[in-house]
């Protein structure tokens, strides 16, 4: 029996990817992806069977039949505190994760998956989403997790909410980790690394552009100017922007010497031996975050960013390079998702007892 998936916010299916594929887990296929990036949907489309549609899901809600489901799953954003309130001028635009819900409950899906930012979990938001995913007949629960905490290679912390209505089996939620900080000395296989997912890729990039050849089509760099590159070589393993300022603080930029305190991530180079830090989909900018290669003096390529994400190679990504770029970015580990799937099937599928 194949369970069907609706994919709202869906990206270029990261977590379409995690349910989908027996990789990470199997047993569901996608009726249904909707998501408002052109070239997102199209990346979708490449990977996956059902309709992918670029819409704004208001809208799309208005004027749509929804398909049958038997599970939802989607990272609508969140509007945060800020914009909690309606605005004053009586503008009176909806969160967007309440048709989210609402898709969920016309599709007569048993369950939703909905994915944040940690944020989100202490926020008077969730309260809101809880409440109302209550008034359409689902229990919820929500967790922090760390998709590092699944075989992602790579730290990144997540709200998740689990929705279910009519279980079979009352969920084991947040999944049981199938990796473990080294540091824990737990029997569990430790967090995959940087070096387990990137180490076989050539340590120097091919051209600027998305090429044409398997696997290293995305392995493209920049074209640094001489200065970056003197940056780049200032940075040891391990290191940041407080090593550069150490080692040429000739080439620091200003801004930098001024903040003496801050993100100690910032122009850094990633581990080896730890998993990455969050990807965001703006990686390729050493400036942004700790992007450089643990070696080579770069920032990682798309192909490192989207193994560093839990992306296959054989994944086909549509766009241009900033588009990859924010698909990447933006992506649920399909690690994490597969564990997530895991808990959404034992929901679903009534379990066989032994004779």
């Amino acid at each position: 029996m194949t369970l069907r998936v609706i994919d709202l916010f869906s990206g270029a299916g990261g977590m379409s990817l995690g349910f989908c594929d027996k990789q990470f887990c199997g047993g569901f296929k996608t009726v249904l992806a909707i998501d408002n990036d052109a070239a997102a949907v199209k990346t979708h489309e490449l990977n996956f069977p059902g309709r992918a549609v670029q819409a704004n899901i208001e809208e799309w809600l208005l004027h749509n039949e929804v398909p049958k489901a038997d599970v939802v799953i989607g990272g609508p954003p969140c509007q945060g505190f800020s914009l909690l309130n309606k605005k004053r001028d009586g503008d009176a635009r909806r969160a967007l994760w309440e048709p989210f819900i609402e898709i969920a409950e016309r599709s007569g899906a048993r369950v939703f998956v909905m994915e944040n930012v940690a944020e989100l979990f202490r926020s008077p938001e969730r309260q809101l989403i809880e409440a109302k995913a209550r008034q359409h007949g689902f229990q919820t629960q929500a967790a922090i997790v760390n998709a590092a905490d699944y075989g992602a290679p790579q730290t990144r912390k997540r709200t998740i909410i689990l929705g279910w209505r009519q279980a079979f089996n009352l969920p084991n939620f947040p999944p049981l980790p199938s990796h473990a900080d080294p540091k824990l000395k737990s029997n569990l296989p430790r967090w995959r690394t940087v070096r387990d997912v990137i180490a076989d890729l050539p340590m120097e990039t091919l051209g600027t552009e998305i090429g044409s050849r398997p696997t290293l089509n995305l392995h493209f760099g920049r074209t640094p100017t001489e200065k970056s590159l003197q940056r780049y070589k200032a940075v040891p393993p391990g290191g940041n922007r407080f090593d550069l300022q150490a080692n040429r603080p000739d080439i620091t930029p200003d801004c930098w010497i001024r903040k003496t305190s801050g993100g100690t991530d910032l122009f850094g180079r990633l581990w080896w031996d730890r998993p990455s830090v969050t990807i965001r989909t703006e990686f390729y900018k050493p400036e942004k975050g700790r992007y450089l290669h643990p070696e080579a003096n770069r920032p990682i390529s798309h192909r490192e960013a989207a193994r560093l994400m839990g992306f296959p190679d054989s994944f086909k990504f549509y766009g241009t390079k900033v588009e990859v770029a924010r698909q990447i970015g933006n992506a649920v580990p399909p690690n994490l998702a597969g564990a997530l799937a895991q808990t959404v099937k034992a929901i679903l599928v009534p379990q066989q007892l032994a004779a």
